[in-house]
């Protein structure tokens, strides 16, 4: 699974919960036998973990929020933070409202358990969202650089916090991140026997993936964590 720690970390995300409606992509059946064919790790891992697949819960706002929420934390200590700041907002877990956001008193932030970094974040999240500066109604026509390029103007947020939203909230098929320490550590270890890879082999290793690099991302993030997790 996802290993880099910074600018937001696995404790952005948790176990799928059965109880949350779940979307999964339309595409997966067709990327697995897509990779199958083209790769001999992917035909080995795929059948590994039968059904499961990629899904995405909550809203655009919600999913980015918990990213910010779960940065440098634990997850324990993440859900814990979320769970206290979303009974703030009015205690729906899985959709918060930008303006409930914006209203919150510092101080109440502060209680939740959000440094004064985290409530500064949080607050420019919910203006770009409240005021429209980034374009939620657009990004499905939209490509993936530019998706990133509105996300990374937001304060708080990388270009991994907005490659994992593109993989685990928009289910873009073809996201290969780079900077995932996981992913870095997965290729590692199912194709070149555990020896240390670079960036740019592991660019090379991904090749073969295209067009759902996304999928064998996932994969490999499974390799090493079989639990699926959302983000």
């Amino acid at each position: 699974m996802p290993a880099k720690r910074t600018p937001a970390a696995p404790a952005a995300r948790k176990p799928a919960a059965a109880a949350r409606k779940a979307f999964t992509a339309d595409y997966w059946d067709d990327a697995c036998r897509h990779l199958s064919r083209r790769d001999r790790v992917m035909k080995r891992l795929i059948p590994a973990f039968g059904e499961a697949r990629l899904a995405s819960r909550g809203d655009a706002f919600t999913t980015l929020a918990r990213s910010i929420v779960g940065q440098q934390i634990s997850v324990k200590a993440a859900q814990s933070v979320w769970d206290r700041f979303a009974a703030c907002v009015g205690g729906a877990t899985t959709h918060l409202a930008p303006r409930n956001v914006r209203a919150l008193p510092n101080d109440v932030m502060r209680a939740a358990g959000l440094s004064a970094r985290k409530c500064e974040y949080l607050l420019d999240l919910a203006g770009h969202f409240e005021e429209r500066r980034v374009h939620v109604d657009d990004w499905a026509g939209m490509d993936d650089e530019a998706i990133i390029a509105e996300l990374v103007a937001i304060r708080g947020i990388g270009r991994w916090t907005a490659e994992m939203f593109l993989i685990f909230h928009l289910m873009r098929p073809d996201v290969m991140p780079l900077d995932d320490l996981g992913l870095l550590k997965g290729i590692s270890v199912n194709y070149f026997s555990g020896e240390p890879v670079s960036r740019a082999e592991a660019r090379e290793v991904g090749e073969a993936w295209a067009p759902y690099r996304s999928v064998a991302t996932w994969y490999i993030w499974r390799s090493l964590d079989p639990l699926p997790v959302e983000y």
